[in-house]
């Protein structure tokens, strides 16, 4: 099965070819997977050079021009590096653009904890006005991509992973999707989380919910689930720091008396390069240390 990240560099060619507005800024990474798209669109695509905070400053410009701008690179470089370029040259110009990214938390562990971003989800929710969508699949990717692209002037974050889920989901880059019912808790897991997240509750009497477009918070979906079980306990998974969607949950349930418990990746740094799978065990995300952590938290409730 080909990568979210595979599937990026197809359908943006497409959409220059479909929008004259649309043009795509990178900053080296990636440009061997658009060489077709920039000889037929010279002039909308644009490599900077490693240069991360120009690759931000170029797609601010392109968008006061009237273009729909697509900036990309790995999280880290794209979120990280020039936050100060996406706080100022696109917040607070108030212009709009698409930033997509690569590698995630910790997709290619040998590149090191440079090319690590687990808390650029965490980061982008300082500023105001993001929308934020984090598929788990190659399929939704292109869905969240496409609907990223054709957001008018917003300003959206699309976070690509290696990490994916067995089958594709249909999402529509709003809601919260119901996957399963009950009644000792609430689970809501985030993008490639998924998977685990369906093992790792296994057998138990609690309702999952699927969320795959994080910021705006569907506070409605988790409310509605939250109200419908025994108790307002809730626990979301997440593929980025740990504890980044609590305080939204909270906000949401600020009227019912509720607990939440934010699991995802720890704040200590893994100073081993080791593999994907060791650095997903090692932050407790695999289903059998999920279902250890949901169930001593949800308690008897949640056993069916």
């Amino acid at each position: 099965m080909d990568t979210m990240r595979d599937r990026f560099a197809p359908v943006v060619s497409q959409l220059l070819d479909e929008d004259p507005r649309v043009a795509v800024v990178l900053a080296e990474i990636g440009r061997d997977r658009l060489v077709e798209a920039e000889r037929q669109h010279p002039d909308r695509v644009i490599n900077v050079g490693i240069r991360e905070q120009l690759l931000i400053g170029t797609g601010a410009g392109l968008a006061l021009t009237g273009l729909r701008p697509v900036m990309h690179t790995f999280a880290s470089f794209l979120v990280e590096r020039p936050f100060e370029q996406v706080k100022l040259d696109l917040g607070h110009q108030d212009v709009g653009g698409v930033l997509v990214s690569a590698a995630a938390s910790f997709d290619w562990p040998s590149g090191g904890f440079t090319h690590m971003a687990p808390g650029d989800v965490a980061l982008l929710d300082t500023l105001d006005g993001w929308t934020v969508h984090v598929p788990g699949h190659p399929d939704e990717a292109e869905t969240l991509l496409r609907h990223a692209v054709g957001a008018g002037d917003d300003r959206v974050y699309v976070r690509l992973s290696v990490q994916s889920n067995r089958e594709a989901v249909a999402v529509d880059g709003e809601r919260f999707l119901t996957v399963r019912e009950g009644r000792g808790g609430v689970v809501v897991a985030v993008g490639p989380m998924f998977d685990a997240v369906l093992a790792a509750t296994e057998g138990l009497d609690v309702t999952v919910l699927y969320a795959t477009t994080v910021r705006p918070f569907d506070a409605g979906a988790l409310r509605r689930a939250a109200g419908a079980a025994d108790a307002a306990d809730v626990v979301i998974v997440e593929p980025y720091l740990a504890g980044t969607s609590t305080a939204a949950a909270n906000d949401a349930l600020a009227d019912l008396p509720h607990r939440v418990l934010g699991l995802g990746v720890g704040r200590r740094e893994l100073r081993r390069y080791g593999q994907i799978e060791e650095h997903v065990a090692a932050h407790g995300l695999d289903p059998a240390s999920l279902r250890e952590r949901i169930s001593g938290f949800l308690g008897g409730r949640a056993r069916g």
